[in-house]
């Protein structure tokens, strides 16, 4: 279960993390380059997951920071990351993201294209671990969950990252391995 601490501080996170919790997911690498050094240094087996969406101009930083990375979504990316991954020596594991409503103002690639890519990515030799997706709001996500565990199984990847604090249940449901929880942990976000 990865705690989305996206917009709380740090006093927010820190009962978390003395209870023992070490999963955490950020959307911004600049909020994750502010808040989680000094945390990472005191607490040393916190993992941090980029859930958001990740801008090439950005990877570089990402690589320093975040442990996993849920949000591959392009060549473009995928091709950066390689290359800041192997520059700094990382070991970081890779989710690809789906965008299985072919929602236009979402990120991730056509589940038609999940195969070439992934080879792509494995050619880059990075290390994909899972696929990663969003449903759509409105639509039964048991649907999008479904198509997410048979693209997974085809391409072989041992983790699936999906589920949310409204949709957690139907995740586990179709094997998710990393739910993202920020809400159901944290409470309402006030900006």
């Amino acid at each position: 279960m990865i705690a989305v601490s996206k917009t709380f501080k740090e006093q927010d996170i820190l009962p978390l993390l003395d209870y023992g919790h070490r999963d955490f997911g950020e959307n911004k690498v600049q909020e994750a380059l502010l808040k989680w050094p000094n945390l990472k240094e005191k607490y040393k087996n916190v993992k941090l997951h980029m859930l958001g969406k990740l801008q090439t101009n950005k990877a570089k930083f990402a690589v320093e920071i975040f442990d996993y990375i849920h949000s591959l979504d392009n060549l473009k990316l995928a091709n950066k990351l390689a290359n800041e991954i192997h520059n700094k020596n990382k070991k970081i594991k890779i989710f690809i993201q789906i965008n299985l409503g072919g929602e236009e103002q979402k990120s991730g690639i056509a589940p038609n294209d999940l195969e070439m890519f992934y080879k792509s990515c494995l050619s880059l030799k990075l290390n994909v671990v899972g696929t990663m997706c969003i449903p759509p709001e409105g639509q039964d996500p048991k649907l999008f969950f479904k198509d997410l565990l048979i693209l997974n199984n085809k391409i072989k990847l041992s983790e699936i990252s999906m589920g949310m604090t409204n949709d957690y249940l139907d995740a586990l449901e179709y094997k998710s391995t990393f739910l993202r929880i920020g809400t159901g942990i944290f409470g309402k976000r006030t900006n």
